[in-house]
């Protein structure tokens, strides 16, 4: 079996066709890595996910992805907050080794039992990476993941997503380069004209 969970070749998008974000982009993604995507405001980072998700079509070039799982940029609109944590886990994962999950991020069963409001930002967060996990991904999406973190949790979920490289590979979108050259094998830096890679 490959390793390669996501491969992107020669893609090219574009809203018009006189301003393209994506032309002849090529991506590869293994179980075990994190490519980053870091760019300013509006330079394409989410529209990739779009694309790889199938939400946008490419004016050309090809996407091929194994099973995927999100985690989004806000926890709190990532669940409905009117049912439980873990009825709208089981809308779309088993609970298969729910108990192994938990411990591993330091999440207490009770939670789940509860309505999205009444946990922190982190929690939910961990939540929201183990409904993630339970969905058995062999690729992660992660948008901004920390972002509506406080530093301390930021680190604790980058340190989280790292240790689950054994079974997945993630592609993380970030404005924050630094946290990208801490948890990153590559980081691919999105301009408002082109796409450069930063590191091989």
């Amino acid at each position: 079996m490959s390793d390669i969970v996501l491969r992107v070749e020669d893609l090219t998008f574009g809203y018009t066709k006189d301003r393209l974000l994506y032309q002849n982009f090529s991506l590869t993604l293994k179980r075990g890595e994190i490519v980053s995507i870091v760019g300013e405001s509006g330079s394409g980072k989410s529209t990739l996910f779009e694309l790889i998700i199938g939400e946008q079509k490419p004016l050309s070039g090809k996407i091929a992805a194994k099973k995927i799982a999100f985690i989004f940029q806000d926890p709190y609109s990532s669940f409905h907050p009117s049912f439980s944590i873990l009825n709208q886990i089981k809308e779309v994962a088993s609970l298969e080794g729910l108990d192994d999950y938990l411990a591993e991020l330091n999440l207490k069963r009770e939670l789940l039992d509860k309505k999205p409001h009444h946990l922190s930002g982190g929690q939910l967060q961990r939540a929201s990476i183990l409904r993630a996990l339970l969905m058995k991904p062999d690729l992660l999406l992660a948008d901004e993941p920390t972002s509506a973190l406080d530093n301390l949790v930021q680190l604790d979920v980058m340190k989280l997503l790292v240790k689950l490289l054994d079974r997945v590979g993630i592609l993380l979108i970030t404005h924050d380069k630094s946290l990208a050259k801490w948890a990153s094998d590559r980081i691919v830096e999105i301009g408002k004209e082109s796409v450069t890679p930063l590191t091989s």
